[in-house]
């Protein structure tokens, strides 16, 4: 218990995981007091990060309430169990009820354990997401038919109440447990100016999921947009891209370029020629040997691979890495793109998307770095517009510290007139599943690479990865995660050591 006793909430990560969309989560097999208190301390850390502390005791109050919940279920699995009661059954489940309050309550302390040692557990996710807030209350058993229908049913009811008043002198059913949470938590999310449409409890076979989606004013989000629209269009270091790469862009796109007028056509450039070799020879790759003409690179890589290769090393010209904070998230840029061409490599067996997954890992957080370009005047000008505008300077704050960098990122890929697969995954590379069905390979990869590279860093735990895009990877396990990593980790080292 000392050790629950010592939680103390990493504000780091939290902020980690506000910047970018990634899950926040918390896991408990019996929901102790400790538990609880460090429940409450992240959600405050994380509403304050998000600028929304004002919803704080209706946010807890409702997680609070959930998780009681889904501790009262688990309680009732290991119950029923004991005593051979199906709770599938009508029969069965209405005998189990009759007695279930009093015997559990005099004995809860024998009935947590068995749920611990059968690794019932509850889990709490945080997350905000394209200017909304999802909570989510877990615990890994299935719901019932009966049990659904009776939440559902308190759900309705509970319409019919404007205050606890009305509440408390309605709700009289106390039969397992009166449903007054459910109704105060409805009131709750009155009181925040949502409806009932927010909250939704639903299940599987192996898990209950009770999902509370809190939509962030459409103020703010709009502020998000027009600033990041202004600074993009506005970043005086943002030229367009280099007129050498656009000509040979141009003769890549052109379906009557043959591939001797596109090498001649590099090779005019002597730095050009000569970043592109190092690239074409690197471990990415793995020529059976060294290349030293243009020619002979765009032979071997193919006009994909060399299209894809100017968009990074254009990205990089004019980004530059001149920076300390530049050249870390270059480093990080590239190791997601080792990582991603492995991810490919390893489980997708798909050679088509090897080059678009590695200039995709490469470019994800070039929204961040546009940040590290912003000079004073231009400082000047965007908080000229904040006032115009009356825009809150928190707006302006959230994205230098890194909110909104996807789309930050995508609107420059568009401007520089990026093809659509990259701009996608730039803009998804933290929010795969919402991604066109056509680009979820490419974006899940780049997704997954980056989230390799936070949890091999310590920013993450395993349980912030999206589930189903492990499951598409066939990863089922944390030992999974961390054997890729050995690997990835000292493939990315040797290629880095030449």
């Amino acid at each position: 218990m000392s050790a629950v006793q010592e939680l103390v909430v990493d504000e780091a990560k939290v902020k980690k995981a506000v910047q970018s969309g990634i899950p926040l989560t918390i896991t408990t097999f019996t929901l102790p007091h400790e538990i609880e208190v460090y429940i409450e301390q992240v959600v405050s850390v994380f509403l304050r990060l998000v600028d929304r502390e004002s919803l704080k005791d209706y946010i807890v109050y409702c997680v609070q309430e959930l998780a009681t919940n889904a501790k009262k279920a688990n309680t009732k699995r290991v119950y029923f169990a004991e005593r051979g009661l199906d709770l599938a059954k009508p029969e069965d489940y209405e005998e189990g009820m009759a007695g279930f309050k009093e015997n559990t309550m005099n004995n809860i302390g024998h009935y947590l354990q068995l749920q611990k040692e059968k690794g019932l557990f509850i889990k709490l996710i945080l997350q905000i997401k394209k200017n909304i807030i999802h909570v989510e209350v877990r615990n890994n058993v299935g719901i019932t038919k009966t049990e659904l229908i009776r939440i559902h049913d308190k759900l309705a009811r509970s319409r019919q109440y404007n205050s606890l008043e009305d509440a408390f002198a309605q709700v009289l059913d106390d039969s397992e447990g009166a449903g007054l949470g459910l109704v105060i938590l409805v009131l709750m999310l009155k009181k925040m100016g949502l409806d009932e449409d927010c909250f939704d409890v639903f299940g599987t076979d192996k898990e209950t999921i009770a999902r509370i989606v809190i939509p962030l004013e459409q103020a703010r989000a709009e502020s998000l947009s027009i600033l990041s629209e202004t600074i993009v269009n506005n970043v005086t270091s943002l030229p367009q891209f280099p007129e050498n790469i656009l000509l040979v862009q141009k003769l890549i796109g052109n379906p009557k370029s043959d591939m001797a007028a596109i090498a001649r056509q590099i090779s005019m450039d002597p730095a050009l020629t000569a970043d592109l070799l190092k690239i074409v020879n690197s471990a990415q790759y793995m020529l059976t040997k060294k290349v030293d003409s243009i020619s002979d690179a765009v032979k071997m890589v193919g006009i994909r691979g060399i299209k894809n290769l100017l968009y990074s090393y254009g990205t990089q010209k004019i980004l530059g890495d001149e920076t300390m904070d530049k050249k870390q998230l270059w480093e990080h840029s590239y190791k997601t793109a080792f990582y991603a061409f492995n991810l490919i490599k390893n489980f997708k067996k798909d050679i088509s998307l090897l080059d678009d997954v590695y200039v995709g890992g490469i470019l994800h957080d070039m929204g961040k770095i546009v940040f590290s370009n912003i000079h004073p005047d231009l400082l000047l000008k965007i908080k000229a517009f904040c006032s115009e505008k009356n825009l809150p300077p928190s707006t302006f704050e959230d994205l230098a510290a890194g909110m909104n960098h996807a789309e930050i990122g995508a609107l420059i890929a568009s401007k520089w007139n990026f093809p659509e697969n990259l701009v996608i995954t730039i803009r998804f590379h933290h929010d795969p599943l919402s991604a066109p069905s056509e680009y979820s390979s490419i974006v899940e990869t780049v997704y997954l690479a980056n989230m390799l590279c936070e949890y091999e860093n310590g920013n993450i735990s395993f349980e912030q990865f999206e589930p189903a895009v492990l499951e598409n990877f066939g990863i089922t396990s944390k030992k999974q995660i961390e054997s890729l990593l050995e690997r990835f980790s000292l493939g990315f080292k040797k290629e880095n050591q030449h």
